[in-house]
């Protein structure tokens, strides 16, 4: 290991072993694990020596190792912090700009599994095969005439938030089952939703017109319980909501109320607000509703190539370049000063 090594610590395990395969052994890279069950003092101490942290799922971190401002005031060295998956709720972004340390994501390497399984949602909510299984369980009667589901060939899917996620779900709708496809994304024109296979629409007439509503837009500030009852009342009373994106976006209990009140038909939820969510959550009771574990970018594709993302880019983040996913561009002047005081060299320049 060379005496300028750049440190780069993180919990327990990589989601896949590529990315430890392409790390260790690198003369120019000190790999850290840390584990949970280690002194609390001694982990601050690895940590507090660390230049980069790939920090764990909201769901799989424990505190104190969240990305906020106490860990990066006890991590004086650390000049950039790395999601496993396209999120990084787990990291307070607005602190880590202030303290110059950049945020990176894997955003776009789980788009595949992410939209594969949206899709399957809606498949299986419009077919009604969950009810129906579960009516099959329960051993009752059952009148497969009172369980006529709907094709989605030609129905309308409403998409919130068009990255690559939700690109790639319009590309499946449109394309498999020639969907009229809408989106709503406040950062993109017109043309560039268009290039991407929608319709570029206002929230509300979404809403009004869609027979699946799905979001794929990152939590944060802007968007952290947006929808709610005011949505769910403007949605037609024989569509679908769909959340694979990040719990907290919609309200859960708002949610609860419309299906109560056949506000909706019914909903496919990956993600909750607490995770897991306990067995006696009210969404849990319906039987027009999928409920999944945060598993939808959970597939050993998905995962391989998150974590070979993961690894590329903390190789090129401390050659010096300019990483492909940075969340916090406008941390880089800070940082670059950082890095050049604590790695004896400048990286590159924005846009280089």
């Amino acid at each position: 290991m060379t005496a300028n090594a750049k440190r780069l610590a993180y919990f327990e395990n990589w989601i896949d072993p590529v990315a430890a395969q392409m790390l260790e052994g690198r003369d120019d890279i000190d790999l850290v694990r840390l584990a949970f069950a280690a002194p609390e003092a001694e982990t601050w101490n690895e940590l507090g020596r660390a230049h980069g942290y790939q920090i764990l799922p909201r769901g799989d971190l424990r505190e104190p190792w969240f990305g906020n401002a106490n860990l990066l005031e006890r991590c004086p060295k650390l000049l950039a912090i790395s999601s496993t998956g396209a999120g990084y709720d787990m990291v307070d972004v607005a602190a880590c700009t202030k303290a110059g340390v950049i945020v990176v994501c894997q955003t776009g390497t789980n788009k595949e599994a992410v939209a594969e399984h949206t899709l399957g949602l809606m498949i299986a909510l419009s077919k009604k095969i969950a009810v129906t299984d579960k009516a099959l369980r329960r051993g009752q009667p059952v009148d497969r005439y009172a369980f006529t589901g709907n094709d989605l060939l030609g129905k309308t899917v409403g998409i919130v938030g068009l990255g690559h996620i939700g690109t790639r779900v319009a590309e499946l709708c449109k394309g498999l089952l020639r969907m009229n496809v809408l989106a709503s994304d406040p950062y993109l024109s017109a043309a560039e939703v268009a290039a991407r296979g929608a319709q570029k629409v206002e929230i509300d007439d979404l809403l009004e017109r869609a027979d699946f509503v799905t979001l794929h837009c990152p939590r944060n500030d802007e968007t952290f319980g947006m929808f709610g009852r005011p949505q769910f009342a403007r949605m037609k009373p024989g569509a679908f909501f769909l959340n694979t994106a990040r719990g907290g976006i919609h309200k859960e209990d708002e949610l609860a109320e419309a299906l109560g009140a056949k506000a909706i038909a019914g909903a496919g939820v990956d993600v909750f607000l607490e995770e897991p969510p306990e067995p006696d959550h009210p969404l849990l009771a319906f039987d027009n509703v999928i409920a999944s574990p945060h598993i939808a970018g959970v597939t050993h594709e998905a995962m391989h190539e998150m974590a070979r993302a993961a690894a590329a880019q903390w190789i090129d983040l401390f050659a010096g370049n300019v990483p492909p996913r940075l969340v916090n561009p406008q941390a880089w002047p800070a940082y670059c000063s950082r890095f050049e005081r604590e790695l004896g060299f400048r990286p590159k320049p924005l846009g280089r």
